[in-house]
């Protein structure tokens, strides 16, 4: 078998034939014994390109779809990463890497949620159902990691002719996304018992957290390693520029990546050094705007008329800690399982028109937490979204008399 080592095509041939052997029905593990006394290590950028020549054969991109969980399972840890380009910090493929490590600790801690219902009795299993509505709340912001692959990479790669993987990646990410959103819903369902949960588990919850984590298998040594082979960083500069419009999942970068070469065109420094922002009352830059939104003694957090949190504002000592990981996340669920029912319902007064504000008030670390909520409508009344609104108010009720005499002393 030495001459499959070096022999490119043979390689190819011999993989297409594992596969082949799986879409007529032979068992992964059989195929996968046959992998490993043929072929040891395959280079990624063949298993790309056996996946499009299958397709441009005639094999339905239906049939690689239902096809890519096996031999997914097949090749794995049997990819040759070794010419794997090496990316610095905050760049996307850097970003998409972190992100992935997000999502299966999150899938990871659903499966073991889930192996613990067995022995659990009474308030036990409750707790668990509100665990797992947690959980599956923020594997749903996988949403975002996916519409950045499709919308962002993808086109570069088709452009190149690489088709037939992003088409199948995009299959698979809908049928994740179906399953996610699926087990949510079972989750939410009143008064479930636990044999009902047993059962959903199997069907539905662990699909869900299994093909997203075995779709970072997929991403790492497949798509990854081949995007960085073929898009140039003009193509991952663009990337990095749009990716804040979808949104990052479950992760926050830590570094604003910019090619040396591109330091002079700052996306934020051309926003400074743009034209002014003109409102009815007056203007002012975006420099400026975003001094004001970030001194004011507030917290504030835009939710658009889609329910999707789009703004948050970034002052020195934020009453609740917000971080870009939660822009175009459905508002929902960026709130804790057990409320989640409170925010719907004024999400549904407010486009309804039934109320415009909502206000609440907490104790919280030694401090009165004044929150409302506000629906935001333009001249017609029609509903643009939700501003919610947060402040530290225990000083506030200190106050005694007046203050007429400067003193910079803050309350």
């Amino acid at each position: 078998m030495s001459e499959l080592i070096n022999n490119s095509q043979i390689r190819k041939e011999k993989l297409k034939e594992l596969i082949l052997k799986l879409h007529h029905g032979e068992s992964q593990e059989l195929v996968r014994n046959e992998l490993l006394l043929s072929l040891s290590q395959i280079p990624y950028g063949e298993v790309v390109e056996v996946e499009q020549e299958l397709i441009s054969e005639g094999l339905p991109e239906a049939e690689i779809l239902d096809l890519c969980d096996a031999h997914s399972a097949v090749l794995e840890g049997h990819v040759d990463l070794s010419a794997l380009k090496v990316v610095t910090e905050g760049h996307p493929v850097d970003v998409f890497r972190k992100e992935n490590a997000e999502i299966r600790k999150v899938a990871h801690e659903i499966f073991e949620v889930i192996s613990g219902i067995n022995q659990a009795t009474g308030e036990n299993v409750e707790g668990m159902i509100m665990k797992l509505r947690g959980l599956f709340n923020n594997l749903y912001d996988v949403d975002k990691h996916y519409q950045r692959k499709e919308y962002l990479l993808f086109p570069y790669l088709e452009k190149l002719g690489i088709t037939g993987p992003p088409k199948v990646m995009w299959g698979k990410h809908d049928e994740i996304r179906e399953l996610i959103k699926g087990s949510i819903e079972i989750l939410l369902m009143q008064d479930i018992t636990k044999d009902e949960l047993l059962a959903s588990a199997d069907i539905i919850l662990k699909p869900a957290a299994r093909n997203a984590d075995e779709m970072i298998t997929k991403e790492e040594e497949i798509l990854l390693p081949m995007s960085l082979d073929n898009l140039t960083e003009e193509d991952w500069y663009e990337i990095h520029k749009q990716s804040l419009e979808i949104g990052y999942c479950l992760y926050d970068p830590k570094v604003e990546w910019q090619p040396e070469w591109a330091e002079k065109l700052s996306i934020n420094e051309s926003q400074k050094n743009g034209s002014n922002i003109q409102l009815p009352s007056g203007s002012f830059s975006a420099e400026e705007l975003m001094a004001i939104l970030n001194t004011l003694p507030i917290d504030m957090t835009f939710v658009d008329k889609d329910d999707k949190v789009k703004y948050f504002s970034q002052g020195a000592e934020r009453i609740f800690q917000r971080n870009r990981a939660i822009l175009n996340r459905d508002v929902r669920h960026c709130h804790p399982p057990a409320s989640a029912h409170i925010v719907d319902k004024i999400l549904d007064d407010f486009k309804s028109g039934r109320q415009e504000s909502a206000p609440f008030w907490i104790n919280m670390g030694g401090k009165m937490i004044h929150i409302e909520y506000f629906a935001l409508r333009n001249d017609n009344g029609e509903y643009l979204g939700t501003l919610e609104v947060s402040q530290n108010i225990a000083p506030y009720r200190e106050l005694e008399g007046e203050q007429r005499i400067l003193s910079y002393k803050s309350i």
